[in-house]
C-alpha cells in the first residue's frame, strides 16, 4: 500500500499524482475518498460496489469504516496505480486485515488456537505474572485461555462469573508478555466499585487507577470512563491508548448495541483499533436480535464482525449459528456456576370495566361518550402505563405525585365521559396489578420474606410506595437522592420488606441475592436485555444451592402487555440460541398460572397488534 500523505487531489488540469486518495474522517469511524473529475466514472461505480450511498459528490465519498472494511477487496478493481492511503489508515486497514485472518481460522478450526502463544487452562497461573495473587475458578481459567488465543475477544458470561477478574487477568497476561502496559475501562458509573476492588483484589501491588475526569491521567495503569463521557472524550482517550501498548475493555458492551449511529457506539468504533487489543464483556450481547451482535463484533474485529453474524445467522438456523459463531466469544453460564433453578410465572390480571373501557379509547376503539380520549393513546408508553392504570398518563400536581386510590371505591356517575371519569379513575377502581401485587408482597412478608418490585414508570413506582406502606419500602430510581442508603436499609432493616425500583436505574451493578429471593414485575417494556439484567440483581453467584428464586410477572388481559410478552420470548430464544443457553431460552417460555392461554393471539394477531402499536 503506498503510504504517501499530502494536499487534497487536485484537477487533472493540474497534473495530479494521485488518483485516488483514502484517509480517516476527523471521528475516525469513516473513510473519505476522494479522486479528480478524470477518474469521475470510475469513482462512482468504485464506491456503489462498497457501499451504496457513500457518494456524497461526484469526486468525494464517506464510507462507514465497518463497510469499508467489508469491502475493501473492491478496491483491487480501480486500476491506476496512483492511490494515496494515509499513514493512519493503512496501518488500521493492515491490522484489520490480520485480525480477520486469525478470526476466521478461529471459526475454521471450530475453536481450536490460532495464536502460537496461546496456553492451555492448566497453564493460566503461570501466564499472569507474578503480581497476580488472586484465585481463580476453572472456568475462569477456560475462558482466560480462550480469550488469550485471539487476538481480540468477547467475553458473554453471566453475571456473577468473574467477567471483570477474567478482563484483569487478560491484560495481566500481556503485561506479563510485554503487549500492554494500561489498561481503558469503558463501563457504567455503577461498575466502577466493582474495577477497583478487583484491581486491589488480583494484583499484590494494586494498579495504578482513575476514573477519568476532564482528561485521562496519563500516569494510571488502569483508567476507567462511562459511556456518557466518551463522545466528547474520543481525542484524549485515543492519545492516551497511544501514548503506549494497550487493552481497551468495554464492560456491559451492549450499550453500545446502536454501532455508528448512537453516539456511544461511534466513540466506541473510534477508540478500539488505538488499543492493541479490544475486549467485550457483556451476559446480553444481542437484546434484540442479530443486528445488536452485528455492532458488538464489528468493534472487536471491524470489517469482519458484521459479516460473520450476518452469515451465520441469516439462514435461519439458531443452532447451526451457534456452532459457527462459538469460537469468537467465551461464555460461563447459570448452569455451569451451579446456581439453583428459579421459577418464572406469568400471572394474568383481567381490567374492570372502566378500565377496559379507557384502554380501548386510548387504543382507538372508542365509544359513545370517549370524547376526544382517543388522541390520548396509540404511544406505546401511554399503552404500557394503561395497561397498569389508565391513571398514570393524567397530570399530577406534580410530575410523579402517587395514584390516591379510594377504598372502598365509589361508584363512577353514569353520564359523565370517560375523559372525566380518567381524570378521577382511583376513586372508583383499584388497579387489578396494584391489588396482586400488595397482595404478593403481604404474603411473602408474612412468610419473612422480602420483595423486589419491579416497575417501568416512576408514578407507579411512587404508588407503590404508598401502597406498601406497611412494609416499609425503600424506594430507588433516577432521581432517588440517597439510592445507598435506601438499598442498605432494604439489606439490613428487618421491618424493610419491599425494594421498589425501575430496571432503567437498578438493572445493573447490584447485588441483592443474598437477602432477597423473590422478584414481582408489575409492568414489562420490550427491552429484553434490561429484564434479564434485572433478573440476576437476585439470582447470581454466591446462593445456597436449596435456595427457592420466585419471580412473578404482572400482565393485564388483552393488552399491550401480552405483546410484550411475546416479542420478549422471541428475542429471549434468539438469544439463548447463539449462545446455546437453553436456560435463557426457557425464561421467555414462561409457565402461565392457572394453565390459561395468553389471550387466545395467534402470531397474525401479535404482528398485527404491532403493527397498530407503530401507527
Amino acid at each position: 500500500m503506498a503510504q504517501r500523505r499530502g494536499a487534497e487531489v487536485s484537477d487533472p488540469v493540474a497534473g495530479p499524482a494521485t488518483s485516488l486518495r483514502l484517509a480517516l474522517d476527523v471521528t475516525r469511524t469513516k473513510v473519505v475518498l476522494r479522486t479528480h473529475s478524470g477518474f469521475r466514472q470510475e469513482f462512482a461505480t468504485l464506491v456503489s460496489r462498497i457501499a451504496i450511498g457513500g457518494q456524497t459528490g461526484p469526486l468525494s465519498a464517506e464510507i462507514e469504516l465497518d463497510d469499508f472494511l467489508a469491502g475493501i477487496g473492491e478496491l483491487a478493481a480501480w486500476t491506476d496505480e496512483g492511490v494515496d492511503w494515509d499513514g493512519e489508515l493503512a496501518a488500521l486497514v493492515n491490522d484489520v486485515l490480520d485480525d480477520a485472518e486469525s478470526a476466521q481460522r478461529s471459526l475454521a478450526d471450530d475453536g481450536s488456537t490460532v495464536d502460537s502463544q496461546a496456553i492451555s487452562p492448566e497453564n493460566v497461573d503461570a501466564a499472569l505474572g507474578n503480581n497476580w495473587i488472586a484465585d481463580l475458578t476453572d472456568f475462569q481459567r477456560r475462558d482466560i485461555a480462550r480469550l488469550l488465543s485471539l487476538r481480540h475477544g468477547a467475553n458473554f458470561s453471566v453475571p456473577g462469573a468473574g467477567k471483570t477478574r477474567v478482563a484483569l487477568a487478560v491484560f495481566a497476561a500481556m503485561r506479563a508478555r510485554g503487549e500492554a502496559r494500561r489498561v481503558l475501562v469503558v463501563c457504567p458509573k455503577s461498575a466502577y466499585e466493582s474495577w477497583n476492588f478487583e484491581s486491589d483484589a488480583c494484583f499484590e501491588a494494586p494498579l495504578r487507577t482513575s476514573v477519568m475526569g476532564a482528561s485521562p491521567d496519563h500516569g494510571c495503569e488502569l483508567l476507567i470512563v462511562n459511556y456518557e463521557r466518551l463522545s466528547r472524550s474520543v481525542n484524549a482517550l485515543s492519545a492516551w491508548l497511544r501514548a503506549g501498548p494497550s487493552l481497551i475493555v468495554l464492560d456491559e458492551a451492549h450499550r453500545m448495541k446502536l454501532g455508528s449511529s448512537g453516539a456511544y457506539g461511534a466513540a466506541c468504533l473510534a477508540l478500539g483499533p488505538q488499543a492493541a487489543r479490544r475486549l467485550i464483556l457483556t451476559g446480553t450481547p444481542a437484546p434484540n436480535g442479530a443486528r445488536d451482535l452485528e455492532s458488538l463484533l464489528s468493534f472487536v474485529w471491524p470489517g469482519h464482525g458484521k459479516r460473520v453474524v450476518s452469515d451465520a445467522v441469516g439462514g435461519g438456523d439458531l443452532v447451526y449459528a451457534s456452532t459457527v459463531l462459538r469460537p469468537l466469544f467465551t461464555r460461563t453460564t447459570k448452569k455451569e456456576l451451579g446456581l439453583p433453578e428459579i421459577t418464572t410465572r406469568l400471572r394474568y390480571v383481567d381490567l374492570p370495566p372502566l378500565h377496559r373501557e379507557i384502554y380501548e379509547a386510548l387504543k382507538g376503539n372508542p365509544t359513545a361518550r370517549s370524547g376526544d380520549l382517543e388522541l390520548l393513546g396509540k404511544a406505546v408508553l401511554r399503552l404500557l402505563m394503561a395497561a397498569t392504570s389508565p391513571a398514570l398518563i393524567t397530570q399530577g400536581a406534580t410530575q410523579n405525585e402517587p395514584l390516591a386510590f379510594q377504598v372502598p371505591p365509589l361508584e363512577p356517575p353514569v353520564n359523565d365521559s370517560l375523559g372525566a371519569l380518567l381524570q378521577n379513575l382511583p376513586k372508583y377502581e383499584l388497579s387489578p396489578k396494584y391489588e396482586q401485587a400488595v397482595k404478593i408482597v403481604a404474603e411473602n412478608a408474612a412468610a419473612n420474606r422480602k420483595t423486589l418490585v419491579w416497575s417501568s414508570f416512576v408514578r407507579s413506582i411512587t404508588t407503590l410506595e404508598s401502597l406498601l406502606q406497611p412494609f416499609k419500602p425503600a424506594v430507588v430510581h433516577g432521581g432517588t437522592p440517597n439510592r445507598d442508603e435506601e438499598i442498605r436499609r432494604f439489606r439490613e432493616d428487618p421491618e424493610c420488606q419491599v425494594l421498589i425500583s425501575n430496571p432503567a436505574t437498578l438493572g445493573e451493578g447490584i447485588s441483592l441475592h443474598h437477602w432477597c429471593h423473590d422478584a414481582l414485575y408489575v409492568d414489562r417494556d420490550f427491552m429484553a436485555g434490561r429484564f434479564l439484567q434485572s433478573l440476576d440483581r437476585i439470582h447470581r453467584l454466591g446462593l445456597a444451592k436449596d435456595t427457592e428464586t420466585r419471580v412473578t410477572i404482572l400482565a393485564a388481559r388483552g393488552t399491550v402487555d401480552e405483546v410484550v410478552a411475546r416479542r420478549l420470548e422471541m428475542k429471549l430464544d434468539f438469544m439463548g440460541g447463539i449462545l446455546n443457553d437453553p436456560a435463557v431460552q426457557q425464561l421467555g417460555d414462561l409457565q402461565e398460572e392457572d394453565g390459561e392461554t395468553i389471550g387466545g393471539m395467534n402470531s397474525e394477531d401479535v404482528r398485527a397488534v404491532l403493527a397498530h402499536l407503530n401507527e
